[in-house]
């Protein structure tokens, strides 16, 4: 063997010793977090999940799969869905997890606002045409009947069975379930190990941890706008971290007739579309389903009777936009709201 062939081993191996180095350096190498966003539809709306991770983990399917079993228990618009077999009185029909979760939230959110928030109100909101069915003839004679139906304490759950004191009895999860739904996901997303993330169904939010920047995330609520089909526009930013917020409003869904315009927003004690001057309000809270239910109780409560609720309330904290005069808006939010606003229209 000559001197000159040892020399090329030697090389040789020396370059197969570093290669090997290497790639044994980059199999251990921590991967680096990344932004992965998956979107949809669902709820009759769009959903919107961001995470931050190594990997995307092909969540996507799972995360449709999550929806539909919702949807399968709670949607009113799925006529083979546990809420609308009982509806149907279906003598086979039992609660699952997910409808008793909501249905417990809902009960307990009615008595705390005096039935301001009320799963019952489903036929009147229906007969005003926000519902499943066309809108009815409305007089007082109308609403005094549909009345007759509606009340929280009306309607129990025992046993997996949804007890009523008049079969006739409908409820309605639209005002509560695409926030747990949003709970849903977020927890599912923790199952996975997974520390910060954002989701999104319609509005309904909750975000955890950071973005990628290590900065809290930031969530827009919406200016209130003059009509349906007004570009949307930012009234504020908040910083949102291991928190839900919920928006509800009166200006989107509404319908005009004989110059008056009626809100989709149906306060149960009278069985008319309210009429005060708020227009919207975000509820920030430790949870989704909780934030979604508060924000349409307080809708229903107005801004003054809210206020006073949240006085007693250590949990809870709102953001309004309410009217003071024609196109002239102003904004009041609690104490606990203003730490989390990065940037306010109105605010001084």
């Amino acid at each position: 063997m000559s001197a000159k062939f040892l020399t090329s081993f030697r090389v040789t191996g020396v370059i197969i010793m570093v290669t090997l180095l290497v790639l044994f350096y980059s199999c251990t190498e921590k991967k680096q977090l990344q932004l992965f966003r998956f979107t949809g539809e669902t709820q009759g709306t769009y959903y919107a999940v961001t995470i931050i991770a190594e990997d995307s983990a092909n969540l996507q399917p799972s995360i449709d799969s999550l929806l539909r079993r919702f949807d399968s228990s709670a949607s009113v618009y799925k006529p083979n869905s546990i809420i609308s077999r009982l509806n149907r009185n279906d003598s086979n029909a039992m609660a699952d997890e997910t409808f008793t979760a909501v249905f417990q939230k809902a009960m307990e959110v009615s008595e705390k606002t005096g039935g301001a928030f009320d799963i019952t109100v489903g036929p009147l909101v229906s007969a005003w045409g926000f519902g499943l069915s066309e809108r009815l003839k409305i007089d007082q004679h109308t609403v005094d009947s549909l009345l007759a139906f509606v009340g929280y304490h009306k309607v129990k759950l025992a046993e997996g069975k949804l007890d009523k004191e008049d079969p006739r009895i409908r409820i309605d999860y639209n005002a509560i379930a695409q926030g747990y739904a949003v709970d849903v996901l977020a927890d599912f997303l923790a199952s996975k190990g997974i520390k910060s993330y954002l989701v999104d169904i319609g509005g309904e939010i909750v975000g955890h941890g950071s973005r990628l920047d290590g900065t809290d995330w930031n969530v827009g609520i919406e200016l209130p706008a003059d009509n349906q089909d007004d570009e949307r526009k930012i009234q504020a930013v908040v910083l949102l971290k291991n928190k839900a917020l919920s928006t509800s409003g009166n200006y989107r869904k509404y319908y005009e007739e004989n110059g008056v315009r009626y809100s989709h927003t149906i306060d149960p004690s009278t069985g008319y579309p309210v009429k005060h001057s708020l227009l919207s309000v975000s509820v920030l809270a430790k949870d989704c389903m909780t934030a979604d239910a508060y924000s349409t109780a307080f809708m229903v409560m107005g801004l003054e009777k809210a206020k006073k609720f949240l006085e007693s309330q250590n949990e809870l904290e709102a953001y309004f936009i309410y009217s003071v005069n024609k196109g002239v808006n102003e904004t009041f939010f609690t104490k606990g709201f203003e730490s989390i606003l990065v940037k306010d229209s109105d605010k001084k």
